[in-house]
């Protein structure tokens, strides 16, 4: 599926600020706003669906959904509701709400794997900039 010329730069700029921004709570939410610019564009989540073998051998969709995790730990963060969020969903929430406190603790798994989702952040604009050239 060709991608709008539109959605590719904001894609661009989205994935640029991703790189730019220093480890900090910043940082997660500009990987929240790479993901929601995925998930608000169907030409971009359709270029990274399962069913698509080379994003199968490349594990595309796992990478794709530690993303995601951000992406909804921060939807959920400013979330007052009682709703049961799930255990894995909950300590999501509450790692990122750590880090927006500032307390950057190597015992919080988001804050340690900081790098890995800047990693996993590259992988999907490149397997992303593969599909819409």
């Amino acid at each position: 599926m060709k991608v709008h010329e539109k959605v590719r730069s904001d894609l661009d700029e989205k994935f640029q600020k991703v790189l730019q921004t220093p480890a900090s709570f910043a940082f997660f939410v500009a990987i929240h706003d790479f993901v929601e610019h995925i998930e608000l564009n169907s030409s971009l989540s359709h270029s990274l669906s399962h069913t698509i073998k080379p994003n199968q051998a490349l594990k595309i969709p796992n990478k794709y959904s530690s993303l995601r995790q951000i992406y909804q730990g921060l939807e959920d963060v400013d979330t007052t509701s009682n709703a049961d969020l799930g255990h894995a969903r909950y300590m999501i929430l509450q790692d990122l709400k750590r880090i927006r406190n500032q307390d950057f603790s190597e015992s919080n798994l988001f804050w340690k794997k900081r790098e890995l989702f800047r990693k996993l952040t590259g992988e999907i604009y490149e397997r992303l900039s593969l599909s819409s050239a």
